[in-house]
């Protein structure tokens, strides 16, 4: 099975729940690693949810629109749902990689 890594990778505007290098970690790709975990925004959750099943089941990220073709395969690029330019608040993106873990 693998788990989810899932890094804040760039802010525009302010964002007050992330900074960059935030992590979420989802062992088998639905369960949130607490221990692992350094801060959740619950509205950001909507723009990852959809692909973690996928993403933990090995499906490659460029198959599922969330990254450019040719790249590694390794990783998933999403972005959170407020849109700065409108709002003043922050825009967060993430970069979702999947690892194996062993049992």
């Amino acid at each position: 099975m693998r788990t989810l890594v899932i890094t804040v990778k760039e802010i525009i505007g302010y964002c007050p729940v992330y900074k960059l290098g935030d992590r979420i970690v989802l062992d088998e790709g639905y369960r949130v690693n607490l221990s692992k975990t350094s801060a959740i925004c619950m509205y950001s959750l909507a723009s990852i949810l959809p692909y973690c099943a996928a993403l933990s089941k090995g499906i490659r990220p460029e198959d599922l629109g969330l990254a450019k073709p040719g790249s590694d395969g390794k990783s998933a690029f999403v972005q959170c749902l407020d849109p700065f330019k409108y709002t003043k608040g922050g825009t967060v993106f993430f970069e979702i990689r999947a690892v194996n873990i062993e049992k």
